[in-house]
């Protein structure tokens, strides 16, 4: 989807930084849940979301960001940068990249709206930095996410084994 589509510019939508203790109601609701399992999350205790956001949120080489919809939250991405983190050295690194991981919720208010959700985060978050790339590394078992990113126009590139999943790798060219 090209990020000059007017749906990607929906007044609805909103983003705002994660905040650990007052979001780890939605960040539990969301993550520990069977749906949820290739987040790896299903099965920490709330204490131990909240210790992990936390400690991601401190980190200048991680973020994470709530997506409104009209008030109601309906996706959690999480940026990295692949200079920094150690996910960036199992490919073909370059200048310009930015690793992300996204959750969508599986909300009504989320229904037939998920490409405008990625793509105004796209928008809002990682265009803006000037980035060139997204980079993404979903578990290569998760064929629903591979299904969503092919649609999306991210292209596939090596499986790779990291410690903890089997992952693979896909990339998406910015303008």
């Amino acid at each position: 989807m090209p990020l000059t589509d007017p749906a990607l510019t929906d007044p609805a939508l909103t983003i705002r930084d994660l905040d650990p203790s007052a979001d780890l109601d939605l960040l539990c609701g969301w993550l520990q849940t069977d749906r949820a399992r290739f987040w790896g999350m299903a099965e920490k205790p709330r204490e131990e979301i909240e210790e992990i956001y936390t400690w991601l949120q401190e980190q200048p080489h991680l973020a994470a960001y709530i997506v409104e919809l009209d008030g109601d939250p309906v996706a959690l991405f999480q940026t990295w940068d692949p200079e920094v983190d150690e996910l960036g050295t199992f490919y073909d690194r370059r200048p310009g990249d930015l690793g992300m991981h996204l959750f969508l919720a599986d909300s009504p208010a989320r229904e037939g709206r998920t490409e405008a959700v990625i793509g105004f985060f796209v928008e809002s978050v990682i265009a803006a930095a000037g980035v060139t790339r997204v980079v993404v590394e979903p578990d290569a078992a998760n064929e629903a996410s591979l299904a969503r990113l092919d649609a999306y126009g991210f292209q596939r590139g090596p499986v790779v084994e990291l410690p903890h999943k089997v992952a693979q790798y896909a990339f998406l060219d910015l303008p």
